[in-house]
């Protein structure tokens, strides 16, 4: 079928998705995932586990942020699902109660899995720029890696790439010090070579 006879996905079709996958529109295409594996979801509560104190509610930090797990993110034709986003509070001052939100984040996070890396790498990256998003972090579990990128202008700029148990400071929450220990926690470093 031409591309142009491909019928353009809506939300509909995100609603009606089966509830135990993930539901996402790409460049007008519904795609389907399934639910994250246990690596993949305890690196994401790790990190939000880390970063709620310190700049969610303030304890040990400068607090200022919305972090929310999970949100539906409705970017222009797009609908995006990354596995953490934070806004600043002077851009956000109240989480709407909606189902969706269509600020986009200045922050978000997307840990890598096998089968949506291409994903998260390739075409969400792309859209998150577009969409004004200053950050993302790219979490891979099963290396033991966080990669901080930046937008600079219409491109992605690697600011840093860390690796195994360090301390470090990974912007926009370089107040504080992050253990990479914690995000990986229970979970095997992959042996070199295997992806």
């Amino acid at each position: 079928m031409s591309e142009s006879a491909r019928r353009r996905a809506t939300y509909e079709d995100v609603r009606n998705a089966p509830s135990h996958m993930v539901a996402e529109i790409v460049d007008g295409e519904l795609l389907l995932h399934p639910r994250p594996a246990t690596p993949h979801a305890m690196a994401a509560t790790a990190i939000g586990e880390e970063l709620g104190p310190p700049f969610k509610r303030g304890r040990g930090g400068p607090g200022g942020w919305h972090i929310i797990f999970e949100p539906e993110l409705h970017l222009g034709g797009d609908i995006l699902v990354p596995d953490l986003a934070g806004w600043r509070r002077e851009r956000l001052p109240e989480i709407p109660d909606a189902p969706f939100l269509e600020l986009a984040p200045d922050w978000l996070c997307e840990v890598l899995s096998p089968s949506t890396r291409w994903l998260d790498r390739g075409p969400k990256l792309r859209i998150y720029g577009s969409a004004g998003v200053s950050h993302v972090w790219l979490v891979e579990p099963r290396d033991h890696t966080l990669e901080v990128l930046d937008r600079r202008g219409e491109h992605w700029t690697l600011l840093d790439h860390f690796h195994g148990d360090a301390k470090v400071r990974a912007r926009p929450f370089d107040a504080i010090e992050l253990e990479l220990a914690a995000l990986w926690e229970g979970v095997a470093l992959r042996p070199d070579g295997e992806r």
